[in-house]
């Protein structure tokens, strides 16, 4: 049976049997948003009861309930970013932020009630309005409408590139609420441009960078469409459905060893639970299977995921999080979608060995802590592989298969309002996220799923923003990264594209065996926020990848300029 056929049922019986309740949209994943609300979170000092910061993305309307609690908090001192930061999220989702007034009080006092969700106030029977927010919304008690042009637009030079760097994308956002109950999103922008070499490059290797699907134009540019969209509802209060065709999120971090946002995105069914402290969710994901170009009855070959993530809040301030995947592919020879990973509520690793297949199984565990209101710890390990005999001695087995990350968030560093500084170390043994059967590695159009540089390196990222007003900021982001490649057609585990049967040794295997490869990257961005979500930007990279021993060295200095309209910044850190 086709997943997508499985999803529809579940959807259907859902949407029958059960009562739906009140519904909110998703903030789109987008680094620099998610950092303000980072910021807040650890402002407050305490853990969002709405949302787990490392589960995105988040509902609109929990976003807001979190600057409500510091609106109406004595305790937590905002300063003026602070509060610029909340003025911009609140206008951002003003169905859940408008300000109602309420009847005089007993002592002729008018009452504002902060953060009120339209579906509670019941406003007047018909209202049509554009928000400043807004290119166009509608709000009455049947539908609640956002709908917005996005576009992004860079011109600039490349050292590596004779003719200019050139980028556009335009199309169109669409969100909205139904009678209250159904939420749904909806966005397509068509891109043509041309990027700098490097990005050329892992194009090669990975199809172009987050996207998958791109045509060749003009020789050194790229033709591609980006869309997105899902329906989500609550059959329960403590229950969210979601499925679409988008990205999700594992952790705290710039980067996830767990489930990232760097591969295309791929169509899911996503059910989370949250009850108190408890979060558990749960995602099926399909996605396609580029290992080979071949194409299987005239599509795409397909392969499959299944995810879920326990998280808990073990203090208001301390989270941590239990993570397992299977990622496995059925052809339609063999069963398509596998039934048995439907299971919500079961170790996947024994449904692997039960059924007596070959997937492949990734474990995971994240915390993040919070302390003295500007200070957050955040962590993830990543296990894909061991045996139990050979991971506590000094063979150095092949098997021993797994990553860690450690960062560190501080947020008005050494008492500057609006300087925010993070440091993250992430670091994967050789043949991670690798599997026998090609079409199981932890890959989707080509590209990895966790962490754009694949396995077998040493990363260390350091992050600065800088909010010099509420409407100009800055942005640097650096990356010093070791890896082991593959230069003389031997398998030493950093390429997970390959079968890991071709491995270089059963023992002896060393971090950054093979040839290494040496990445400095310098990203520096000045943005200046025209008018709400209209950002002009400059830019200047500069990238240096050496391989010493073979002499190889590339360069890269590139300068841009920007337009951007509610469109996130495109990351290519890698």
């Amino acid at each position: 049976m086709k997943f997508r056929s499985i999803t529809l049922i579940i959807i259907l019986i859902l949407l029958t049997q059960l009562s739906l309740k009140a519904q909110s949209t998703f903030i789109p994943l987008n680094n620099d948003y998610y950092h303000l609300i980072d910021r807040l979170e650890i402002k407050r000092g305490k853990l969002s009861e709405g949302f787990q910061f490392n589960n995105r993305p988040f509902e609109r309307k929990a976003v807001i309930q979190l600057t409500d609690s510091l609106l109406n908090s004595s305790s937590v001192k905002l300063n003026s970013t602070d509060r610029s930061i909340i003025h911009y999220l609140r206008t951002d989702s003003n169905e859940w932020a408008i300000e109602t007034e309420l009847p005089e009080d007993s002592a002729g006092h008018v009452a504002t009630r902060l953060g009120t969700s339209v579906s509670e106030i019941n406003p007047r029977k018909k209202k049509l309005w554009n928000h400043p927010a807004d290119l166009f919304s509608i709000n009455n008690e049947d539908v609640d409408i956002h709908v917005n042009f996005v576009t992004d637009n860079f011109v600039g030079k490349d050292n590596n590139t004779e003719s200019a760097l050139w980028y556009t994308g335009r199309g169109v956002e669409i969100r909205g609420i139904i009678n209250q109950k159904l939420g749904f999103y909806t966005f397509v922008a068509d891109n043509q441009g041309t990027f700098p070499k490097y990005v050329r490059d892992y194009s090669e290797q990975y199809n172009f960078p987050g996207e998958g699907m791109a045509k060749i134009l003009r020789t050194t540019g790229v033709d591609f469409m980006s869309a997105r969209g899902y329906v989500t509802f609550r059959p329960l209060k403590s229950i969210n459905v979601q499925v679409g065709h988008d990205r999700n999120f594992m952790g705290s971090g710039y980067r996830s060893l767990l489930f990232s946002d760097n591969s295309v995105p791929n169509f899911f069914l996503k059910i989370n639970t949250q009850i108190g402290r408890f979060q558990y969710t749960n995602i099926w994901h399909s996605m396609i299977n580029a290992q080979s170009q071949a194409f299987q009855n005239g599509q795409r070959p397909k392969k499959y995921a299944a995810t879920h993530r326990l998280g808990i809040n073990i203090t208001d301030k301390l989270n941590i999080g239990l993570f397992e995947a299977e990622v496995f592919n059925r052809d339609s020879t063999n069963g398509g979608f596998e039934l048995d990973y439907m299971n919500p509520v079961i170790f996947y690793r024994f449904v692997e060995s039960y059924l007596g297949s070959s997937d492949n199984a990734v474990l995971g565990f994240d915390f993040r802590w919070l302390f003295a209101n500007r200070l957050s710890v955040y962590g993830q390990f990543v296990l894909d592989e061991f045996l139990s005999k050979y991971i506590f001695n000094s063979s150095k087995s092949w098997t021993n298969k797994w990553g860690v990350q450690i960062g560190a968030k501080y947020i008005d560093a050494f008492g500057v309002p609006g300087l925010d500084l993070q440091y993250e170390r992430n670091a994967v043994r050789p043949y991670v996220y690798s599997h026998k059967d090609g079409g199981q590695n932890y890959a989707s159009f080509r590209q990895p799923i966790a962490h754009p540089l694949g396995a077998n390196f040493i990363e260390n990222l350091g992050i600065i923003h800088y909010r010099f007003s509420p409407k100009l900021s800055f942005y640097g982001t650096l990356m010093f990264a070791k890896k082991g490649v593959d230069l003389d057609a031997r398998n030493w585990g950093g390429n997970i594209l390959q079968n890991y049967e071709g491995r270089v040794d059963d023992f002896g295997i060393e971090l950054l065996q093979g040839f290494k490869e040496r990445t400095h990257y310098y990203d520096l961005r000045v943005s200046y926020m025209l008018f709400h979500n209209l950002f002009l930007e400059g830019r200047y990279l500069n990238r240096k990848q050496t391989i010493k021993s073979i002499h190889r060295e590339q360069v890269t200095n590139m300068t841009t300029l920007g337009l951007r309209f509610n469109m996130p910044y495109r990351q290519q850190t890698f």
